[in-house]
Order: C-alpha cells, then sequence, then structure tokens
C-alpha cells in the first residue's frame, strides 16, 4: 500500500486549503516581472523557504522561470536543511510520495536507489516528518510543472563534496530540475542584514563553495550545488533578493531571501555526464 508523507506545515507556512493554496501561489507568480529579454531555461535553483506571506515573493522570481520547460521536467532533486531533527550526510524518506493541498507528488524510487548507492545518503523518515524547508517548494513545484516525481534530500552533516556527489549521480538531462532551499542570514537589523545578504549574494555569483550556516541555513547544499555548478561551467544569475523587512515584517529583526537561476550554456553541454 502506498504510503505518503502528509503536509505538515499547511496552515501555517502556506494556505491550507486547495483553492486557497492555489490562489495564493498564482497570485505571488502574477506579480512577477517578466525578464526583459528570453533566459535560457534554468537547469538548477535555489530559492527560500520561509511563510509564502514572507518569502513567498522571492521564491515566484525563480519559480516563474520554469514557464518554458513546464512539460520537460519531470524529475526535480530537491535539497534542503534540516531544522528539527539532526542527521549524518543526506537523508531520503521511505515514504511513496510527498502530499500537499495540491495533491500528492510520487517519489522517484529509482533516484533513490541509486542514491543509497552513495555512503552519505541514508534512508530516514523522521529528518522529513516535521520538515518545512522541503515542503514549502513543492505547491509552487506543483503549479509551474506538469507531473513529475520527487527527489528529496534533507541535508544535516555534510560536506559540500558530499552533497556535490550527489547533486552529479543524479544531474540527468533536461527532464531534471535541481533545487535547493535556503534562506539567508537570521533575526538582524534591516540594514545589517541587507549589507550580510549582499555579500552571501556576491559570493554565491562568484561560485564561492565556503558559504557558512550565519549567512545562509541551506549553506552545506548551497556549497555542494556551486562545486557541481561550477565545474559544468553553467551561468547564474541573482533574480531577487530581499528580506522580511521588505515584505510583511518589521525592521527590528528580519530574515534575508533570495533566489538564484543557474543555466547550462552550449558550452557546457559536453559536461553534462550520464542523462540519467
Amino acid at each position: 500500500m502506498a504510503h505518503a508523507r502528509p503536509a505538515a506545515v499547511a496552515g501555517i507556512f502556506y494556505p491550507g486549503t486547495r483553492s486557497a493554496l492555489r490562489s495564493e501561489v498564482l497570485a505571488h507568480l502574477a506579480r512577477v516581472q517578466a525578464p526583459a529579454t528570453a533566459r535560457t531555461a534554468p537547469k538548477a535553483l535555489i530559492v527560500p523557504h520561509a511563510g509564502f506571506i514572507y518569502s513567498g515573493p522571492i521564491a515566484a522570481s525563480a519559480y516563474a522561470r520554469l514557464a518554458p520547460v513546464r512539460d520537460t521536467i519531470s524529475r526535480v532533486v530537491l535539497f534542503g536543511p534540516t531544522h528539527r531533527v539532526p542527521v549524518r550526510g543526506l537523508a531520503l524518506p521511505s515514504v511513496d510520495s510527498f502530499a500537499t493541498p495540491l495533491g500528492e507528488v510520487p517519489i522517484d524510487r529509482h533516484a533513490v536507489a541509486e542514491a543509497l548507492t552513495l555512503p552519505q545518503v541514508t534512508t530516514a523518515d523522521a529528518p522529513h516528518a516535521h520538515e518545512h524547508a522541503l515542503e514549502v517548494q513543492l505547491p509552487f513545484l506543483q503549479t509551474t510543472l506538469g507531473d513529475f516525481t520527487l527527489v528529496p534530500f534533507a541535508v544535516g552533516d555534510a560536506t559540500a563534496v558530499e552533497v556535490s556527489e550527489v547533486v552529479d549521480l543524479l544531474w540527468g538531462g533536461d527532464e531534471t530540475l535541481i533545487v535547493v532551499s535556503s534562506d539567508l542570514s537570521h533575526y538582524h537589523p534591516y540594514a545589517e542584514a541587507r549589507a550580510m545578504d549582499q555579500a552571501t549574494g556576491e559570493a554565491i555569483l562568484a561560485f564561492s563553495t565556503h558559504l557558512d550556516h550565519d549567512q545562509a541555513c541551506g549553506a552545506t547544499p548551497i556549497n555542494g550545488l556551486l562545486a557541481a555548478a561550477r565545474r559544468r561551467r553553467l551561468s547564474v544569475e541573482l533574480l531577487d533578493l530581499r528580506n522580511s523587512g521588505d515584505t510583511a515584517g518589521d525592521r527590528n529583526r528580519v530574515v534575508g531571501y533570495a533566489s538564484f537561476a543557474f543555466a547550462e550554456s552550449s558550452a557546457s553541454g559536453a559536461d553534462r555526464g550520464d542523462r540519467r
């Protein structure tokens, strides 16, 4: 019998009913300003994971870029930090799907089996049970993509190299999108946070793989993605950089958010590796 991981933060981080959730996601996407020139469809995204009222507009700036490849992408490899349950390495769930009010997203069991051949990857449901970092990405993905499968990694005590090995293993071809879920600085005054997050954004644009967890709660998966993207000579674009003081919170203690899109160029095609 198929077993789904139920939504843990529906009604908390985002609306708990199908109609309200779909309306909110569509509203965030509709407010995204289209780029002045055509852009290459992204191979990878970095997106924030706070409540939609806070980070939804910033996340939407990345997910809006998926419109041209809505029916091309059939697998999403998703990485996010663990906020509640510590884990060594990267943890995959044993469930068959992840549920939100918009429906269930099936887990790619073949990709899971492939990832479990790496020593840093384990099966553990506890890190996933109440984790919001991965879950809050799903309504945006369910709205902007057609049918797709999911490979969800809860990233704990791991190195950038260990994450990068997983990214490379599941890189695939045009059918695979890689998403890293991360907020930036936490609970600094507005002006201080803006300066910190600007520096972090510049480091990501420079493909630095030395981000720490004061700069981004998802620093480990970001570093792993950046290592793989740099090897494969992807381009990177900063789409939006703001904080909760800009969206829905006060400016005394803010959380930073940013969205980035990574794209393959024709020159990087030879570096894609196997299309798994």
